[in-house]
């Protein structure tokens, strides 16, 4: 199982942008499908974006178009880039991997958004 570490997380003023990090500690990150997902409180933890291997990607609706995932593979990390931010997008957020061998997932323990006025 990969242990995986987030920031970046913070409180921010609706309109603005926030950039989360998630650093892997596995050498083999590179075959791990990553992802972020986020849980207001409350309510389910649901998906917010997805990036395969081999760079494929999956965007949930509610934030397409306003954030962007990334990954360098050389850094172990992956990126969820948040632009024009939402009220709506306040929750914790959590890194997520898949080891696209295996199938065992990762998770880490949560970056807190709060994007308030």
């Amino acid at each position: 199982q990969m242990q995986l570490v987030e920031s970046g997380g913070g409180l921010v003023q609706p309109g603005e942008s926030l950039t989360l990090s998630c650093v892997g500690s596995k050498s083999i990150f590179s075959i791990y499908t990553m992802g972020w997902y986020r849980q207001a409180p409350g309510k389910q933890r649901d998906l917010v974006a997805t990036i395969g291997p081999g760079g494929y990607i999956t965007v949930a609706d509610s934030v397409k178009g306003r954030f962007y995932i990334s990954r360098d593979n050389a850094k172990n990390t992956v990126y969820l880039q948040m632009n024009e931010l939402k009220s709506e997008d306040t929750a914790l957020y959590y890194c997520y991997g898949l080891n696209s061998l295996t199938r065992a997932t990762s998770w880490g323990t949560g970056t807190q958004v709060t994007v308030s006025s």
